[in-house]
């Protein structure tokens, strides 16, 4: 997956071309986060150092910064909200503003292959032991490359990281039920559709937007695709040549690069189906909107964010901490409480039972209202193991990602 003939400039280019937009999502909407044992692991050596690191607030959020800092002892912590090509633009740029990256996994052979990445071994981990084994052991339906666990470690012996993982979901489609039904929405083709023109809303990220549109072109019969995240160039052509039709047919009401923006356009009614982050359906159903999250036909996108250290940095220590804090378990309660999954069962130990059990394993909700869930509700899609089995494809770095760029720019400026 790694070796790829990929130049420098069409990093940088590409990265400017797909990033439209930064936005600070909203912090986490609900469930406190505790702190860790209120001893400081290596507090004396991380006083001196600092924590600056960027990426989506999906996990860069100022509550879980602060309680990092308190925890381990290190001197400062600074984060910076960006979206993924933003992030590589400046990173890739030479940037020595930032320690790490909160990177989506798709996205490492960029720092692979400028030489911006410096590994992590396992062994300093201490809290590595209870991973979960999506992200150590490959799935058979797929070549490894196709799959996280072939993109986080530098070899197959699996002793160092290139992205320690924070983070991972399923991907889906949001949608307002009282406008769009179920079965309609169950589908990529939804977003698609010409009944929801000027409704609809895309994701800015090509290596996002792509993949949704061979998705959704395969079950309409127009393509053959055995993995939408790594289009060949005549299926990328297919893609854009579609994509450039709906664009110039006014089926997008917005293409969303910012969190904010997508929960107001859904919020608000403007949007009615679009590809989404499930703590966006959360936010609009807790301003009162119905708003659903769609288990597609097709598959899930599955997706991971983790962190990767950016080579030279003079903080690496407080980046390492700050890795096996995320594996510790209660960071991840919020972002588990938003939506997502911890890579990690240690999130089991300290998450309350009766949430856990509604986020992760599929079960009722207990207890009082909160962010539109009702007493008795099921989380859309069931346990974390009815939706990993139903994933169409791993987002990846795609062979053709030059060419998928260059498209992407026609679309861009159609």
């Amino acid at each position: 997956m790694l070796n790829k003939s990929v130049s420098r400039r069409s990093l940088l280019a590409g990265s400017a071309k797909a990033g439209l937009g930064v936005g600070a999502m909203a912090l986490a909407m609900g469930g406190g986060t505790p702190f860790l044992n209120s001893r400081k692991a290596h507090a004396a050596a991380l006083a001196d150092q600092e924590l600056r690191t960027i990426g989506l607030s999906v996990t860069v959020q100022e509550r879980i910064l602060a309680e990092f800092r308190e925890t381990s002892g290190v001197g400062e912590t600074r984060g910076t909200a960006a979206t993924f090509p933003d992030a590589q633009t400046r990173i890739l740029s030479g940037s020595t503003d930032f320690d790490c990256w909160e990177i989506i996994g798709e996205r490492l052979p960029a720092m692979v292959i400028t030489k911006n990445v410096d590994p992590i071994a396992t062994s300093e981990l201490k809290n590595w032991g209870n991973i979960r084994d999506t992200f150590t052991q490959a799935d058979p339906k797929w070549d490894r490359s196709a799959q996280i666990v072939g993109q986080i470690w530098t070899d197959e012996t699996q002793s160092e990281l290139y992205m320690v993982p924070t983070v991972y979901n399923y991907d889906s489609i949001g949608y307002n039920p009282d406008v769009v039904s179920a079965e309609e929405a169950n589908t990529w083709t939804a977003i698609f559709d010409e009944k929801w023109k000027g409704r609809s809303g895309l994701n800015t990220d090509p290596l996002i937007a792509f993949g949704q549109a061979l998705l959704a072109m395969k079950s309409m019969g127009m393509i053959e695709i055995d993995n939408p995240g790594n289009p060949d160039q005549a299926q990328i052509d297919e893609a854009s040549k579609f994509l450039i039709s709906k664009k110039k047919d006014g089926q997008f009401r917005a293409l969303w690069g910012d969190f904010g923006e997508l929960v107001n356009l859904l919020a608000s009614g403007e949007m009615v189906v679009c590809d989404a982050w499930q703590p966006a359906v959360m936010a609009v159903k807790a301003q009162g909107t119905p708003c659903q999250y769609a288990v597609p036909k097709e598959g899930y996108r599955a997706w991971s964010i983790g962190i990767t250290m950016i080579e030279g940095t003079p903080n690496r220590e407080a980046v390492m901490a700050y890795a096996d804090y995320w594996l510790s378990g209660p960071p991840a309660i919020t972002v588990s409480e938003q939506g997502y999954y911890s890579p990690t069962t240690n999130i089991e130990q300290v998450m309350d039972p009766d949430r856990y059990a509604f986020w992760y394993e599929g079960k009722p909700w207990v207890g009082a209202p909160e962010r539109g869930i009702q007493e008795g509700d099921l989380r859309d899609g069931g346990s974390l193991a009815e939706r990993a089995s139903n994933v169409a494809y791993w987002h990846q770095w795609p062979d053709e990602y030059d060419y998928l760029i260059q498209k992407w720019d026609e679309f861009l400026n159609a």
